[in-house]
C-alpha cells in the first residue's frame, strides 16, 4: 500500500516487521479504502505525468474533452476505460505515455443551464446581458465544472493532470483566433446571407450534422391557388401551411405536360393577395402531391437555391424564435409557428382555398440537443469552405497514414467526406469563442484579426463592434490534438508528442469531432493528428435498447461503482468491448465481475502466506522443478504473448476472456490445488513458482483492475513503488513446455473424470475412492507416475493403481480419460442406476462429436483448404474418439442396471 502520509516513490519493504504486515491481505476485499488510497497516491506522485524530454518512445492521446456541464455516464465509463487499459499498457512497457486531459466549454449545453437558473428568478439572457450573463457562466464553471473530473479519478483514468486544459483557457482561445484568421486570410471562411438550420428553443442556428431526422406521420395539405385573371386555379401541395405567407411562387417540373400552360402566368397568394409567378424548374418532382409546388426561399432548404436561381424575393415569415413576423400580416404575427399553422389552415378552409387534407409520413429535423423541430432562417452566418479541407482528408485515410479500427468505419468517413457541404461555424449564443471579426458602424467593413483593431482600415473610423456570435463548440474542439499541446507555440510537447497516436472515441462523433480534426491537424500541422481512430460502440441493456430516463433502464457508473468497485465495472465493459458492436450491459455482469476480483484476493492471500518472504526478482527467475511449476510458466508464457497482442488489436475483450480463464480456471482451479502437494516438500521452488507466477499475473491484469492489482501487488517482498509503471510481461519461448502441457492435460482429464463420477454419483466430497487406470494402446505411464500426488490429492482418491485388466463387479465405476481407461472403487453409496446413465450420456456425446468430425474429414472442401496439421489433427481427434466410444460400449455391456 502506499507509504504513510501517501508520499514518496522510496521502496517500501525495509524492514522484516514492515514486509510481514504488508504481506498480510484482509479476509474479504473493500475497494473504497483502496480505491481512494492508490488515486491519492498516483496523483501525488505524479505517476501518469509525462515527460517531453525522455529519450525513451512515446505514446500520446488525448482524451476526448467531456463537456464540462457532464455527469459520468456509462457512455464515459465505457469510452474512457477502453483507452486507458491502452495508455496503462503502453506505460507498462515503458513508453513515455502522454494522455493529455481537458473539458469542453460547451456552449448550448451551459446555455440551457444558465438560463434554467435565470428563469427560476424570473430572469432571461436579454434582461441580464451579455457581460452579467458570461460572469454568471464563468462562476458556475468553477464552481461545478470539476465534477467530471472528479469522476474521472474514481475511474481510474490515468491521465496527466498536470496538463489539464479547458477549450476556453488563454492559450487555446489564442488557437482558436489564430485558425479563424489564417482560414479567413485565405478565403476558406466567408460570411454569407443563407437559409441555415436553427434551434428555437435553444436560440441558434446549428451545422447540418447537428440535425436529427426523425419520421414524422404527418399531413400533407392541398391547397388551391387562384391565377390571375380568370376563374382557373392551380393546387399545390405541402406539409407547412404555415409558410405560404412567404411563398413568392408556384413551381411546376418542365416536362411536365399538365402545367405548360401555366408557365409566366401569375398565381394569386390566398390570405395575402401577392401576385407570384408561376416558373419552371427541374428540381420539382411531379410524383409530389400534385406536381406543382409552393416556393418558399425563406423558409425551405431546396426553396432558397430555387428562390437564388429565378431571382425570387425571400419573404421572411418566421423568426429564430419559431414566431410569425410581421410579413406574415397582422393577424397572424407573433403567433407561434404550430399555433400559426392551426389558425392559417382555418382561415384558409373560409375562404375554400383548402382542397383536401392526407395522411403523410415524412422526416422532420430536430435539434440533436434539445429535440425541438429546427426552423429553416435567413441570416447572416459564417462558413468554412470545407472541401478544400476535405480533400487532404479522405487521402490520408486512403493512403494510410489514419487507419480505422474497425476498418469499417472508414467507410462510413468517406460517405460523409465525399459528400461534405460547408460548414456554418457561427453561433448565436454568449458562451464560447467569440469570433474574431469587428464591424465597422460608419462604414460596414468587416476586419478579421487576433486582437480589436484599433480603427477602421478602410473609413478610418474608430466606431467598431466586435461580432455578436461565437464560434461552433465543434471548431475549437477540432483543434484539441495541437491546440492542447501550445500550438501556436513552438514548444516542446507539441515536438515531442505530435501526432498522438490513438484517438478513442465513439462513432456518433466521426463527423462531429474526428473528421475535423484531420482536416485541421493536415491544415495548420501539415501532418495527421493521430494515426488510428478506435471506434467503439454505444451501451444499451439486455435488450439492446438505447438506455433512458424515460425507458427506466439507466444503469449509473458512479452507483455500480459504490456497489461492485472500480474494477469491477471496469474489466465488465472491457470483456464486453468487441470491436464494431454495441454492448448490451446488466448490472449481474458487474456482480459476476466482482465474485472474480474477490477469487482473485482470496488466491492472493493463499499466495502471500504460501510464499512469505520471497522476493519478486527471485520469483521470477526461479527455475520450476515439478511438472505443476513446468506447466504453469509455460501457460502463463503463452497467455502474456496473448494479451499483448490482443492489445496491439485493441480487441479487449478478447484480452479480458484470456486473462480471466488464465487466472479462475488455471491459476485459481488448477495450480493453487496442484502446488498444495508440492508445497509440503521441503527446498521445494514452488513458493518461489507461486510468487512470481501472481506477480506476473498483477502485471497483466493491472490495465483492466489498476486498484486492486496495485494493492495485492504492494504485499509483494521486493515490489516497487507502483504496480503502474512496473513492466509488462512478454511471451517467454524458453518456458514454453508443450510436453508438460500435454502431461498436465492428461492428469486433469483424469481428475475431471473421477470427479464427474463423485458428482453424479453423490458421492460427499470428503469420502476417498480408490482409482484404477488401465493404459490404452499409446499411453505414457511415466505421466501417472509423476503426476500421481496430483491425481490423489485433486481428485480424493485413497489409492491409485495401474494395471493392466480393469476389474469386474458391480463396486467398479468404469469411464474412458484420454489414453486410459478408469474404474473407480465404488462404496455402498454410490448408485449404479446413475452410473449407466453417466456412461450413457458420455457415449452419446462422444458419437455426436464424432460424427461431426467424421462428416468434415468426408468433405472435399474441407481436405483442399484446411491446413495439413489441422486435417491431421482432425484425424487423430476421430481415432481418439472412435477407442472411447468402443470402450464405453464395452463398460456399458458389463453393467447390469439394477
Amino acid at each position: 500500500m502506499p507509504p504513510a502520509g501517501g508520499r514518496g516513490r522510496e521502496t517500501r519493504r525495509t524492514q522484516d516487521e514492515a514486509m510481514n504486515d504488508r504481506t498480510i491481505l484482509d479476509k474479504a476485499y473493500d475497494p473504497k479504502p483502496v480505491e481512494e488510497r492508490w488515486g491519492a497516491f498516483w496523483l501525488e506522485n505524479g505517476v501518469f505525468t509525462a515527460d517531453a524530454a525522455s529519450p525513451r518512445p512515446k505514446f500520446s492521446m488525448v482524451l476526448p474533452p467531456p463537456n464540462v456541464t457532464g455527469q459520468l455516464h456509462m457512455g464515459h465509463a465505457l469510452c474512457f476505460t477502453l483507452p486507458d487499459i491502452i495508455v496503462r499498457w503502453r506505460r507498462m512497457k515503458g513508453d513515455n505515455v502522454l494522455w493529455l486531459p481537458g473539458t469542453d466549454h460547451a456552449s448550448i449545453a451551459v446555455h440551457n443551464v444558465i438560463e434554467q437558473a435565470l428563469a427560476r428568478e424570473g430572469l432571461s439572457r436579454e434582461g441580464l446581458g451579455r457581460e452579467a450573463f458570461l460572469k454568471r457562466a464563468w462562476e458556475w464553471k468553477e464552481k461545478y465544472g470539476g465534477i467530471i473530473t472528479s469522476q474521472l479519478k474514481r475511474l481510474g483514468a490515468s491521465l496527466d493532470w498536470s496538463r489539464e486544459r479547458f477549450t476556453m483557457d488563454e492559450g487555446f482561445s489564442l488557437a482558436v483566433r489564430k485558425v479563424f484568421v489564417d482560414l479567413y486570410s485565405e478565403g476558406l471562411i466567408y460570411r454569407d446571407y443563407y437559409l441555415v438550420n436553427r434551434c428555437p428553443h435553444c436560440g441558434t442556428v446549428l451545422s447540418d450534422i447537428e440535425i436529427e431526422h426523425r419520421e414524422h406521420q404527418s399531413k400533407l395539405y392541398h391547397l388551391r391557388y387562384p391565377l390571375e385573371g380568370s376563374g382557373e386555379s392551380v393546387v399545390v401541395a405541402t406539409t407547412r401551411p404555415e409558410t405560404m405567407l412567404g411563398d413568392t411562387a408556384v413551381a411546376v417540373h418542365p416536362d411536365d405536360p399538365r402545367y405548360r400552360a401555366l408557365l409566366g402566368r401569375r398565381a394569386v397568394l390566398p390570405l395575402i393577395g401577392r401576385l407570384i409567378p408561376v416558373i419552371a424548374d427541374e428540381r420539382v418532382e411531379r410524383d409530389f402531391g400534385t406536381g406543382a409546388v409552393k416556393v418558399t426561399p425563406a423558409h425551405d432548404p431546396v426553396d432558397f437555391e430555387l428562390g437564388r436561381k429565378h431571382g425570387l424575393e425571400q419573404v421572411i415569415v418566421i423568426d429564430g424564435a419559431g414566431r410569425m413576423t410581421e410579413a406574415a400580416g397582422a393577424e397572424f404575427r407573433g403567433l407561434d409557428r404550430f399555433e400559426a399553422r392551426e389558425r392559417v389552415l382555418a382561415r384558409l378552409e373560409e375562404g375554400g382555398f383548402l382542397v383536401k387534407v392526407e395522411d403523410y409520413a415524412h422526416s422532420v429535423g430536430h435539434c440533436y440537443r434539445c429535440k425541438t423541430v429546427i426552423e429553416p432562417n435567413l441570416s447572416w452566418q459564417w462558413f468554412i469552405r470545407i472541401e478544400p479541407l476535405a480533400r487532404e482528408a479522405i487521402r490520408a485515410v486512403e493512403d494510410g497514414r489514419i487507419e480505422f479500427v474497425p476498418a469499417n468505419w472508414a467507410k462510413t468517413y468517406f460517405e460523409w467526406m465525399r459528400n461534405i457541404h460547408d460548414w456554418c461555424i457561427s453561433r448565436q449564443l454568449w458562451w464560447g469563442h467569440r469570433i474574431p471579426a469587428w464591424h465597422c458602424r460608419d462604414c460596414g467593413e468587416i476586419a478579421v484579426a487576433l486582437e480589436e483593431p484599433p480603427l477602421c482600415r478602410r473609413c478610418r473610423g474608430r466606431d467598431l463592434a466586435q461580432d455578436e456570435d461565437v464560434l461552433d463548440t465543434w471548431f475549437s474542439s477540432a483543434l484539441w490534438p495541437f491546440g492542447t499541446l501550445g500550438w501556436p507555440e513552438d514548444t516542446a510537447d507539441l515536438r515531442t508528442f505530435y501526432p498522438t497516436d490513438l484517438m478513442s472515441t465513439g462513432h456518433d462523433i466521426i463527423f462531429f469531432w474526428v473528421a475535423r480534426m484531420i482536416m485541421m491537424g493536415l491544415k495548420f500541422m501539415g501532418r495527421i493528428p493521430f494515426r488510428r481512430v478506435f471506434i467503439n460502440g454505444l451501451v444499451r441493456d439486455m435488450k439492446r435498447r438505447k438506455m433512458s430516463k424515460s425507458e427506466g433502464n439507466v444503469i449509473d457508473p458512479l452507483e455500480m461503482i459504490d456497489k461492485y468497485g472500480t474494477d469491477a465495472l471496469r474489466f465488465t465493459l472491457a470483456a464486453l468491448a468487441v470491436p464494431g458492436m454495441d454492448i448490451a450491459l446488466s448490472e449481474e455482469r458487474m456482480e459476476g465481475c466482482r465474485a472474480f476480483a474477490n477469487k482473485i484476493w482470496n488466491a492472493s492471500r493463499f499466495v502471500l502466506m504460501n510464499a512469505a518472504g520471497v522476493p519478486i526478482d527471485r520469483a521470477a527467475s526461479a527455475a520450476p522443478s515439478t511438472l505443476a511449476e513446468r506447466w504453469i510458466r509455460s501457460r502463463f508464457s503463452l497467455v502474456a504473448g496473448d494479451l499483448d497482442e490482443a492489445f496491439r488489436g485493441y480487441r479487449f475483450y478478447e484480452a479480458a476472456d484470456r486473462i480471466y480463464h488464465f487466472i479462475w480456471d488455471e491459476f485459481c482451479d488448477w495450480y493453487i490445488e496442484l502446488s498444495k502437494p508440492d508445497l509440503k516438500k521441503q527446498g521445494s521452488a514452488t513458493p518461489a513458482v507461486l510468487a512470481g507466477t501472481l506477480d506476473g499475473i498483477l502485471r497483466l491484469l493491472h490495465p483492466f483492475m489498476p486498484f486492486l492489482t496495485e494493492e495485492i501487488w504492494s504485499r509483494l517482498p521486493g515490489a516497487g513503488p507502483t504496480l503502474a509503471r512496473a513492466a509488462f510481461p512478454e511471451a517467454r519461448p524458453e518456458w514454453r513446455d508443450e510436453r508438460a502441457e500435454a502431461d498436465m492435460r492428461e492428469i486433469q482429464d483424469i481428475v475431471v473424470r473421477v470427479r464427474t463420477i463423485r458428482t453424479e454419483n453423490r458421492v460427499p466430497p470428503a469420502s476417498k475412492l480408490g482409482l484404477v487406470l488401465k493404459p490404452l494402446p499409446g499411453a505414457d505411464r511415466t505421466i501417472v507416475e509423476s503426476g500421481r500426488d496430483y491425481i490423489l490429492s485433486l481428485a480424493g482418491l485413497s489409492g491409485l493403481e495401474v494395471r493392466e485388466d480393469i476389474p469386474e463387479g458391480g463396486r467398479w465405476l468404469r469411464g474412458v480419460s484420454g489414453s486410459w481407461e478408469l474404474a473407480v472403487l465404488r462404496e455402498d453409496s454410490l448408485d449404479p442406476d446413475q452410473d449407466r446413465a453417466r456412461l450413457e450420456r458420455e457415449l452419446l456425446k462422444f458419437e455426436q462429436e464424432a460424427a461431426k468430425l467424421a462428416a468434415r474429414l468426408a468433405g472435399e472442401d474441407f481436405l483442399k483448404r484446411a491446413p495439413a496439421a489441422v486435417v491431421a489433427e482432425a484425424r487423430a481427434r476421430l481415432l481418439e474418439l472412435e477407442r472411447k466410444t468402443a470402450k464405453t460400449r464395452e463398460h456399458l455391456s458389463r453393467e447390469t442396471p439394477s
